[in-house]
């Protein structure tokens, strides 16, 4: 089997599992001593993935915030922010994001065969296209990321791609923040979708680290054998 990066999936949901809530407004899930947490995470990272969803609803940068580290990262000879990568099925996206246009970060955009033209002519000018597949093959991508020098590749969602890469069995780690409040409406997103995942009554996830975080607290579980438990 071809390797694949360390994968690490980091994400902040409500009491109630929720990760946004209903409205177009985006819910805040932390605070800012875990953002600056989040973002030395980022800068140990070689790529950055989120589903164009996020991208969409979002808008996200992805980039490294803190000028000391990206200073650190220059002088270990890479750019000043990870590689940004997406996934889609349909190539609706926008080229003037700030997933595309903020940073110096190389940007990939892997998509379904069937929308690889379109998202080539929507998007090529501003990232690389890559025909993931029909549908996109998580597997395939995330050793295609290795081939392309990936050793560390950070999962920053939504639910829809979290999903994937859990019943894919594809992440070593998970990073969960717990915000100190509930959602309670239905119609707001989850954690995760309905799938077969691989962590169950009978395999039971390893808690690794407990930490509080100021009214937030981070739990680390070890999703396979590669996890590596560091001061992050």
């Amino acid at each position: 089997m071809a390797e694949r990066p360390y994968t690490l999936l980091s994400c902040g949901m409500s009491i109630d599992g929720y990760l946004d809530s209903p409205t177009r407004t985006r819910l805040a899930l932390s605070n800012d001593a875990d953002f600056d947490r989040v973002d030395g995470v980022r800068a140990t990272c070689d790529a950055v993935l989120v589903g164009a969803a996020t991208i969409r609803n979002d808008n996200p940068r992805l980039l490294v915030r803190s000028a000391e580290r990206r200073a650190e990262r220059v002088a270990r000879g890479q750019r000043p922010s990870p590689m940004k990568v997406t996934v889609t099925e349909r190539a609706k996206l926008d080229a003037s994001a700030d997933f595309f246009c903020c940073g110096e970060a190389e940007k990939l955009v892997y998509c379904a065969s069937a929308t690889a033209a379109e998202a080539s002519d929507r998007l090529g000018s501003v990232a690389t296209v890559v025909d993931g597949g029909q549908p996109v093959d998580l597997r395939w991508l995330s050793e295609d990321l290795c081939a392309r020098g990936v050793r560390r590749l950070m999962v920053e969602g939504g639910g829809t791609v979290l999903t994937q890469f859990l019943t894919a069995d594809l992440a070593d780690e998970l990073q969960l923040v717990i915000a100190p409040f509930f959602v309670g409406e239905p119609a707001a997103r989850r954690l995760v979708d309905a799938g077969r995942f691989p962590w169950n009554p009978d395999r039971r996830a390893t808690l690794a680290q407990v930490r509080q975080i100021g009214d937030v607290v981070l739990l680390r579980y070890a999703l396979s054998p590669r996890f590596e438990l560091d001061g992050n």
